[in-house]
């Protein structure tokens, strides 16, 4: 099942992205809707982090074609924010908190321009919707996995993007961040921001999000999450494993989903 949508913020057109010659992604064709929580989930190697990458070329693709915002992405790149995996990032850089949430601002600045006091400002109330404003002079090395994440997201939010990537901004947190980070992005949707999430775990993938993107290399299924997150759509993606559907549990069985602060209309 997939879903088409009307002024989409996002278009992706036979997208086709290759590792060594090794097709990673193939055929991808989806459109996804503005002021939306928007889960990728698959199977590990199904191509979730690829996808995004793509999305913002940061990978080659070997065919198709992406755009944001009605817009090639070289036309709206300012309008675009990244949270890659916490894994990719080299935390033993010599900066601190601040320095790194400012580093948000950049693109605003323009060649050779140093931040202003509104930049800096921004970044300071950036890091206070994330909780880390105590931190600001804090080394990010000296961090624990969880205070990492929500710097990532405050740099981020001090970007003041319209359209967000985030790739597993809930890997390695513990449960009172994963509610705090849940809460900004329902927050920043509520505010008509669009955050693109690549996320793993499917019994909370139907309260986190409004719309869901089922990959296994191809597309399976995009549309509102209560119409793709079905037993027969999650066996397409994951080829039947039962350990893999269990983790859903009742609510494959009794098909309920907690009532959402917004819907999302196909």
């Amino acid at each position: 099942m997939i879903l088409q949508v009307e002024n989409p913020v996002a278009e992706v057109h036979d997208l086709t992205v290759s590792y060594d010659r090794k097709p990673v992604l193939w055929g991808v064709d989806l459109t996804l809707p503005a002021g939306a929580l928007v889960g990728v989930i698959g199977p590990n190697g199904a191509g979730k982090s690829t996808l995004i990458k793509a999305m913002m070329d940061l990978l080659p693709s070997g065919s198709g074609y992406v755009r944001l915002f009605d817009k090639p992405i070289d036309q709206v790149r300012k309008r675009i924010s990244y949270v890659p995996q916490r894994e990719s990032v080299d935390w033993d850089f010599p900066a601190s908190v601040f320095d790194v949430v400012l580093m948000g601002r950049y693109g605003n600045l323009g060649l050779f321009k140093r931040p202003r006091q509104a930049d800096k400002d921004a970044a300071m109330e950036a890091l206070t919707k994330v909780g880390m404003q105590s931190f600001a002079n804090r080394q990010i090395s000296q961090l624990s996995g969880g205070q990492q994440q929500r710097v990532f997201l405050a740099r981020a939010l001090a970007q003041n993007a319209d359209l967000y990537f985030m790739d597993e901004p809930f890997a390695g947190v513990d449960i009172a961040t994963e509610t705090a980070i849940i809460e900004l992005l329902r927050t920043m949707r509520d505010q008509g921001k669009t955050v693109i999430v690549v996320h793993h775990d499917l019994q909370s993938a139907a309260d986190y999000f409004d719309w869901v993107v089922l990959l296994n290399m191809r597309l399976v299924a995009s549309g509102p999450t209560e119409k793709v997150l079905t037993q027969e759509l999650l066996e397409q993606t994951y080829g039947g494993k039962l350990t893999v559907l269990s983790k859903v549990g009742d609510l494959l069985r009794k098909q309920e989903f907690p009532l959402r602060e917004k819907k999302v209309k196909s």
